[in-house]
């Protein structure tokens, strides 16, 4: 297999020295304190060569001033970066430069200095050369007076420094710190007047779908790899190829489930990994079910979390991804359906609004069985969402606004500072659809969440829109046909959606509760996280299936609608 780091036009002497000076560092937690020549990876040295051989001492110029580096768990991350940045110590010549170690908590940063520390007690020349202060986190070189600080995430800590090499480990860990954007930027914009000045990132992939910092930062690493932008930094992506992680026939088990394709991501393989532990491993965790199997994925493959398959999740999320169609727009949408009807579901200041156009395709492309056995093609539904949500919303669920800061990037959210131009902005495209003729022209146009929909009404009045067009859809028990047809059409190939992450955070959030025959989703169930754009496309399937052009209606025969 070929390595990551493809041939790069390097100083092979600051190279080369750099790594003669990684290879004599010695492994203080294994038994022997082993050499890094003997412990470490050749992937590692390849990292060592290029941060360290991408710098032109006589131009006073750095090539690469970053590296980001994803690997999964286990082959030894804060062991190497902790051996790198003592080598950034024994490869500095700038006097009292400052070097940082940052991790997301106090336990990843006592694990990396006191690695840093234990490397220093195992050589008696770099115990004569360091000077090491326990109590703040501080090794000093005695030779030029520059220091290695390791320190947890903060903004109050970061602000201010100007170091001359950062390591940030564990990225993925402040998806959901409101300000690790900011401390990013801090730390680049203080590395900025020292030309040798570099910044490496060590992370493991989330076990969460990604958010906030590490979101942005994974993006642009995977852009500047695929030649997408240009950039200063140098992607190391342990990650398969979409070939690998993309999902097969429902039930057909991914192709990263082979234990023959898991050597790809895991570099140290052989070293601190050993594939038949994993594999152990990951029997055990597909006995507790596909929600633990993933977050095992997640941590020990890099397999991206997508939707958050919980225990008590919807049976729907199984077969969200046999829907997905991410090129599908709104206008696309317009142009290849008949008949369209609109599902709305929002609540108070600290809730999403959310609405989901569904449409009825002009032509029958998906061929399914009837009960007769007989064979027909059938008309597939397109669906599209999207969601408004306040700016208030950043004080009052601190927790979920750099998710949703995330979503406003993909345009699939918007913020807004007034109440009511959420209001305005979806009665715009529920209007569009009306003057293109595409809604139901007497009633079931607009499904609506019985509660809290008086401004909604009042503004689409304003417009025309009024009367039988828009139905109340009731929610709990009675919205259960809507959410077993979503279900059974998601399965079947019948329903397309959008594949936004918002959708796909939603539908992880969705926790269903199963009552007599009826499976009950709501907002109560899922506590502070957010699902009403997803809410929103089940008030869509309820109010098409009730639409009269479409044939008898089993929600209306059974009283689910309130006309």
């Amino acid at each position: 297999m070929k390595p990551l780091i493809p041939e790069l036009p390097l100083d092979p002497f600051e190279a080369e020295l750099a790594v003669k000076f990684f290879n004599a560092i010695r492994l203080p937690d294994v038994p022997g304190l082993p050499l890094m020549k003997d412990a470490a990876g050749e992937w590692f040295r390849d990292i060592v060569r290029a941060l360290f051989g991408s710098y032109d001492r006589k131009a006073g110029l750095r090539h690469i001033e970053e590296i980001f580096v994803l690997v999964p768990k286990k082959n030894s991350k804060t062991t190497n970066g902790a051996a790198l940045m003592l080598t950034a110590l024994l490869m500095n010549t700038r006097p009292r430069a400052e070097f940082l170690i940052v991790a997301p908590t106090h336990a990843i940063s006592d694990l990396a200095f006191s690695q840093v520390v234990g490397m220093i007690e195992a050589d008696p020349q770099l115990k004569r050369r360091f000077r090491v202060r326990d109590h703040v986190k501080e090794v000093k070189d005695l030779l030029n007076g520059a220091k290695l600080r390791v320190k947890t995430f903060s903004l109050e800590v970061l602000t201010g420094p100007r170091p001359a090499g950062t390591l940030l480990d564990e990225l993925h860990l402040l998806g959901k710190d409101i300000h690790a954007s900011k401390v990013i930027r801090q730390i680049r914009g203080g590395r900025k007047s020292i030309p040798e000045g570099f910044l490496l990132v060590l992370t493991t992939q989330s076990d969460e779908a990604p958010a906030g910092a590490f979101l942005d930062e994974l993006r642009n690493a995977r852009a500047i790899r695929d030649g997408r932008i240009p950039g200063v930094m140098l992607p190391v992506l342990y990650e398969f190829p979409p070939s690998i992680i993309r999902p097969q026939a429902p039930g057909v088990d991914p192709l990263w489930f082979d234990p023959a394709t898991w050597p790809m991501v895991m570099p140290n393989l052989g070293r601190s990994l050993r594939l038949d532990n994993l594999i152990q491993d990951f029997n055990t965790e597909k006995v507790k079910g596909e929600s633990q199997v993933i977050v095992w994925a997640s941590q020990h493959l890099d397999v991206e979390v997508g939707i958050s398959l919980v225990s008590d999740r919807w049976p729907g999320a199984d077969h969200w991804h046999t829907g997905a169609d991410p090129s599908l727009t709104l206008i696309d949408l317009m142009e290849r359906c008949e008949l369209c009807v609109v599902g709305i579901d929002g609540g108070g200041l600290d809730d999403l609004l959310g609405l989901t156009v569904v449409g009825r395709e002009r032509e029958a492309k998906i061929e399914v069985t009837d009960k007769d056995g007989k064979k027909k093609k059938v008309k597939r539904l397109l669906c599209w969402s999207h969601a408004w949500v306040h700016r208030s919303v950043e004080k009052l669920r601190q927790d979920v606004w750099p998710r949703l800061l995330d979503f406003e990037k993909d345009g699939d959210l918007t913020v807004v500072d007034r109440v009511g131009d959420d209001v305005v902005e979806v009665a715009d495209i529920v209007e569009e659809l009306f003057k293109r003729g595409l809604l139901p022209k007497e009633k079931n146009a607009i499904g609506v969440d019985q509660i809290g929909i008086a401004e909604i009404v009042d503004e689409l009045a304003v417009r025309k829109i009024a009367g039988e067009l828009i139905v109340g859809i009731p929610q709990g028990y009675k919205l259960n046909g809507a959410i077993k047809t979503t279900e059974r059409k998601l399965a079947g190939g019948e329903l397309i959606h959008c594949d936004t992450n918002l959708m796909k955070w939603c539908v992880g959030n969705a926790k269903a509760e199963k009552k007599g025959n009826a499976i009950v989703i709501t907002k109560q169930l899922s506590g502070t996280m957010k699902i009403d754009p997803l809410m929103s496309l089940f008030d869509g399937v309820a109010v098409m299936g009730a639409n009269p052009d479409l044939g008898p209606s089993v929600y209306e025969e059974r009283g689910f609608l309130v006309l």
